[in-house]
């Protein structure tokens, strides 16, 4: 006997085949591997001496402030540092929170888009120097680096398109904050400054890092080094913003610098959820895998969507020259 179904309904039962099988087998595929790394210990785990119940019940102790996070309905959800009275500076339990709430953002199947911002016109001035002061034996201090670092790799790594949208100042910590976002706009007269270097220190929660890879070891090295203050201007000039916005205060029906952001964000996620997920995959596993490993993930995030919904939809309508 013949099947009457129709070629579309015939492509929809394979791709949903492809994706039965593609679930199955990513566990040991390059994609399968990058997503272990964003697990909880993502960056550190238990074979480091890394005991993350242990250092979450020891930044417990450092309440204050608040990271607030809305998931809305467009498919943007909007991440706020609050801690107003500490320029809105990371106690341990904001710590914790961010961490929780990187879990919910990995899960949200229906997200495209994250906006990083602090509360009351200023970014974030790094870590709580009231935390840092009882923490300040190594043993602790190393244990509160590879917590944020494991928190702020796994931010760079979701699934979303993200934006740190940077008001006031972005200091020590908050200017390492700024590197786990995708892309950075910044507000007119803010400042971006890693003075890392003014309290004897280095960058410790991958800020270094990241920053090498976003403007090169040049700038990087100037800005570490130099403890350089990163105007928008400048920010422009080496790469480290991608957007200045306008000042409402000066431009008539300019919006504020939340909607400004949202507005800028929007043109990169028009789209399905699972395209624009599909597409910061990609781009996350040409950034952090090898070749070989890169290509083989590229083709098993194309799997994914390749007779998907929306691409059935746009071979339809015929849409791709138009």
């Amino acid at each position: 006997m013949f099947s009457t179904r129709s070629p579309r309904s015939s492509r929809m039962t394979l791709w949903a085949l492809r994706q039965q099988l593609l679930r199955g087998s990513s566990s040991c595929g390059a994609w399968g591997r990058l997503l272990q790394r964003q697990s909880s210990g993502c960056v550190y785990s238990n074979i480091h001496g890394y005991d993350q119940l242990e250092v979450r019940e020891k930044l417990q102790a450092f309440p204050g402030g608040s990271i607030d996070l809305l998931q809305q309905d467009s498919g943007v959800a909007v991440l706020t540092i609050h801690h107003p009275t500490r320029m809105n500076a990371l106690s341990g339990s904001m710590m914790v929170e961010l961490e929780e709430h990187v879990s919910q953002l990995e899960n949200w199947t229906e997200g495209k888009g994250l906006i990083v911002q602090g509360a009351a016109g200023t970014f974030c001035s790094g870590s709580d120097l009231s935390a840092v002061r009882a923490i300040s034996n190594p043993q602790d201090g190393m244990k509160m680096c590879m917590f944020m670092q494991n928190a702020l790799t796994r931010l760079l790594r979701l699934p979303l398109i993200s934006v740190a949208l940077v008001e006031g100042r972005a200091l020590g910590g908050g200017a390492e904050f700024t590197t786990a976002c995708d892309f950075r706009l910044m507000a007119s007269g803010s400042v971006i400054q890693f003075v890392h270097k003014h309290m004897g220190l280095v960058p410790g929660w991958g800020g270094a890092t990241r920053l090498v890879h976003i403007v090169g070891s040049q700038h990087a090295l100037k800005l570490l080094g130099g403890a350089l203050k990163v105007d928008p201007e400048l920010g422009l000039q080496i790469g480290l913003a991608d957007g200045v916005l306008e000042d409402p205060r000066a431009e008539e029906g300019a919006g504020t610098p939340l909607q400004q952001a949202e507005k800028w964000l929007s043109s990169y996620i028009n789209g399905p959820a699972a395209v624009i997920q599909a597409v910061k995959k990609v781009v996350l596993s040409g950034r952090e895998l090898p070749l070989s490993e890169a290509l083989r993930a590229e083709k098993d995030v194309f799997g994914t969507v390749w007779g998907g919904p929306a691409n059935l939809q746009a071979l339809a309508s015929k849409s791709k020259h138009k």
